[in-house]
């Protein structure tokens, strides 16, 4: 572990006296009662922040983790959405099996206590929330951890780092969600945590050689296991560990003499190699039992996202996006400080000793590495960059304890008979008082403000409206309520219908019931296109098709609607002609006269869900004269909407959302 840092030279500095340490080491026993009390508390309050997060953010949260998990649960036949991502095999089974073996054990736990199927459904709703949360909390203590060893017992810097991850809006928005992202981010701090620091000490003040010890090994494979882990899940990872490998062995911007020795490097790639496969041995075996076949996600997630270049059809950013969006929407309020925290740990003025001064360089090579990779990427997303957060808080963390805290300045170091510095086991004595209490009140407060409002108030109708769906089922339908069989035939073929751009819903975690059958519009990428080709250009998926502005303006004209048309009338119900043999009719009908009886395909659904803005384009197509589909019988009557936010980036998304029953099933 890293060292306690110390005055550099006698006279200090004035503004590094909170950073040094401001109190007695504290003893052996205190602290580890110490760790024990502060993850206790993180898994409490991460608890509770998952119980509170009831808004949709993302659909991978679902779709990339707990979609494929309920497959794992429950069987193929349990209603389960698979993306197009996992019927290519880009994504690693080793997420979402954290999931599938909790739903499981769940399961057949409550299927021997005989819980009702109501209390069931629930208690899944739930639990991948509960389990995220031990993550998120790991994720927070393993950053007050690091802090700690970086700057020691004895200092505040850790809880002022630890204070900003709790603090973070950012963190009690994402962190509890099941993302792939949440999960390498604490596995990512988590292996920074273990990995031997002690590599980038200065062999003019430390003659302890690395690595030799058997302790000092196992924390290695502690951090590799975990690094690789977080590389196998999202590849991307790979970038913090070239940027932590690359400055160990070049000591590329670090202070002092390198304490490597062949022995050292030697050790260090045996582990590396060692590490790696059985990780990957765990990857292969687990995508081979969720495949059925022998897959290997990473060469797929490459291929398709950058050598047939389909990640660019979800979005495409300039390249700053993450300088001027990524970074301050990470961080928030605390933006100044990180960058603050972020320029002075690449300067040679810190106040540091060597070895904590070089983890703080490293760190922040970390950062610009991660930062100007993916900045080559076209497309790009904030959690992408999630996993350098805990990294942000703890470079920041010094800055805001220094703004908003006096204490007294740090003892000058002892001199040995030569002159040098003794290293001190205690600082000075004094207390510490808060200052700026206005700034610090105001900060605080906008960060609950922002934390509240989108855990509860931004997009909870796309959650809430699953709820209602799945509590109708249960009323509609108490007998099919089973999850361990086939779906059994109910009066409605489909029950729900969603015509929202493509998902913007939970599915089958929210939805439960294998019986409770719904449709939603798809947004396949162009998997058979070239890229740079006319057809791809040209490629739209099922909601553009839904959203497409109507070309033929009698139809606008005839029903009022300026989309939708179109698609309702020729992909959802389209029309086809059978001939009634009973009058004698001929094999000629091409024109719709006595002799043909006109129908549709495509089952009606008991609900229709979307947002308010399609009401004119069902009304234009079920209702009055010229309506394309009022021989369906359809009479749409609301039967529920919800709020789902006071504004949103997505024109087709604004507004309420809507649950329309048809009126076709009693």
């Amino acid at each position: 572990m890293v060292k306690d840092p110390k005055p550099v030279d006698g006279q200090g500095k004035k503004q590094d006296a909170n950073i040094t340490a401001a109190r007695t080491e504290p003893h052996r026993e205190v602290l580890s009662a110490q760790v024990k009390d502060v993850l206790t508390l993180l898994l409490v309050f991460r608890f509770l922040n998952a119980l509170c997060v009831r808004t949709f953010f993302q659909p991978d949260e679902y779709f990339q983790a707990l979609e494929p998990a309920w497959k794992i649960a429950f069987g193929g036949e349990s209603g389960a959405w698979l993306t197009w991502e996992w019927e290519h095999q880009l994504r690693s089974s080793l997420h979402p099996a954290i999931f599938g073996i909790a739903y499981k054990a769940a399961h057949t736990l409550m299927s021997a206590l005989l819980f009702p199927p109501q209390l069931e459904s629930f208690v899944l709703v739930v639990l991948p929330k509960v389990v995220q949360s031990v993550f998120a909390a790991l994720g927070d203590f393993y950053t007050w951890r690091l802090a700690t060893a970086i700057y020691g017992n004895a200092s505040n810097v850790p809880w002022a780092a630890l204070w900003m991850t709790v603090l973070n809006p950012w963190q009690w928005y994402c962190s509890t969600r099941t993302f792939s992202n949440s999960l390498e981010t604490t596995l990512t701090i988590a292996a920074l945590y273990y990995w031997p620091w002690e590599l980038l000490a200065d062999a003019k003040v430390s003659k302890i050689v690395p690595l030799q010890l058997k302790s000092s090994i196992n924390k290695l494979r502690i951090s590799l296991v975990l690094a690789a882990i977080a590389v196998l899940l999202r590849p991307t990872n790979i970038f913090i560990w070239i940027s932590v490998l690359t400055v160990t062995l070049t000591r590329f911007t670090l202070d002092g003499k390198s304490p490597l020795q062949t022995s050292t490097i030697v050790v260090l790639f045996r582990e590396i190699i060692i590490c790696g496969l059985l990780a990957l041995a765990i990857s292969v075996i687990s995508d081979r039992l969720y495949f059925g076949f022998w897959a290997f996600p990473p060469y797929k997630w490459l291929y398709f996202n950058i050598s047939q270049s389909l990640a660019v059809f979800y979005g495409q950013m300039p390249w700053h996006y993450y300088l001027f969006q990524g970074i301050p929407l990470l961080t928030t309020t605390f933006l100044p400080f990180t960058l603050i925290g972020l320029y002075k740990s690449t300067s040679r003025s810190s106040s540091l000793a060597a070895l904590p001064s070089n983890v703080m360089r490293t760190l922040s090579f970390i950062v610009l590495t991660m930062v100007g990779m993916l900045s080559l990427v076209s497309h790009k997303e904030v959690r992408f960059i999630y996993p350098l957060l805990p990294i942000l808080h703890i470079l920041g963390a010094p800055r805001i304890l220094e703004f908003f805290t006096t204490g007294p300045p740090p003892p000058a170091p002892a001199k040995s008979s030569d002159g040098k510095p003794v290293t001190s086991k205690t600082s000075s004595s004094g207390a510490v008082t808060l200052r700026h209490k206005i700034s610090l009140a105001n900060i605080i407060s906008i960060n609950l403000l922002l934390a509240g409002y989108l855990s509860v108030f931004h997009q909870p109708a796309t959650i809430s409206v699953l709820h209602f769906l799945r509590n109708e089922f249960e009323r509609l339908h108490p007998e099919t309520l089973s999850l361990d069989h086939a779906p059994t035939h109910v009066e409605e073929d489909l029950f729900a219908l969603f015509l929202t751009p493509c998902h913007s819903t939970p599915w089958r975690s929210h939805l439960i019931y294998p019986a409770l059958q719904a449709r939603a519009l798809t947004c396949e990428p162009p998997l058979g296109t070239e890229p740079g080709s006319l057809e791809r250009a040209n490629y739209l998926d099922e909601a553009d098709r839904f959203y497409l502005e109507e070309e033929d303006p009698n139809v606008t004209e005839k029903t009022g609607a300026k989309y939708g048309i179109k698609f309702l009338n020729e992909e959802i119900w389209p029309v086809y002609a059978t001939i009634n043999t009973d009058i004698g009719a001929t094999s000629n009908t091409s024109d719709h006269d006595d002799r043909t009886i006109v129908t549709r395909s495509g089952d009606v659904p008991r609900y229709i869900i979307g947002f308010e803005g399609i009401e004119g384009v069902l009304k234009g197509f079920f209702e009055g004269e010229d309506a394309p589909g009022r021989d369906m019988g359809v009479r749409l009557r609301k039967v529920w909407s919800g709020w789902n936010g006071a504004f949103n980036e997505d024109w087709r998304r604004q507004g309420r959302l809507v649950v329309w029953d048809t009126g076709i099933y009693q």
